[in-house]
């Protein structure tokens, strides 16, 4: 359970002073949550559940993350969720969709190129 807050952090690239600063306590006491030093307070728990809008069920492991959630949920970035970057995109003329496409398809490939 611990790797899966770790994991939410890195997913959303948080630095464990910020999820700490969520919580209301210091980097340090934090880190050894993540690391199973500390054991998880439930009010800590509920915070995070919340903060990154899962279930407490995702958090113990009773469900993947995969259930289907509203796109405004889902980030792609730290502060670009699906909802916006989808709204972003279909605002753009024909051509400049069509650009972006292309433009991730470049980016599957040089990326494929550094594996």
């Amino acid at each position: 359970m611990m790797e899966l807050f770790r994991e939410l952090r890195e997913d959303r690239d948080y630095s464990q002073s910020d999820i700490a600063a969520v919580l209301g306590i210091s980097q340090q006491h934090y880190s050894k949550y993540e690391t199973g030093e500390y054991e998880f307070p439930l009010r800590h728990f509920i915070t995070l559940a919340k903060y990154y809008s899962v279930s407490a069920d995702y958090l113990i492991g009773r469900c993947s993350y995969d259930e289907k959630k509203p796109l405004e949920m889902v980030y792609v970035t730290r502060d670009c969720t699906c909802e916006k970057l989808v709204q972003d995109i279909l605002s753009l003329s024909e051509h400049g969709r069509e650009a972006v496409v292309e433009y991730i398809e470049l980016q599957r490939l040089k990326e494929r190129q550094k594996k």
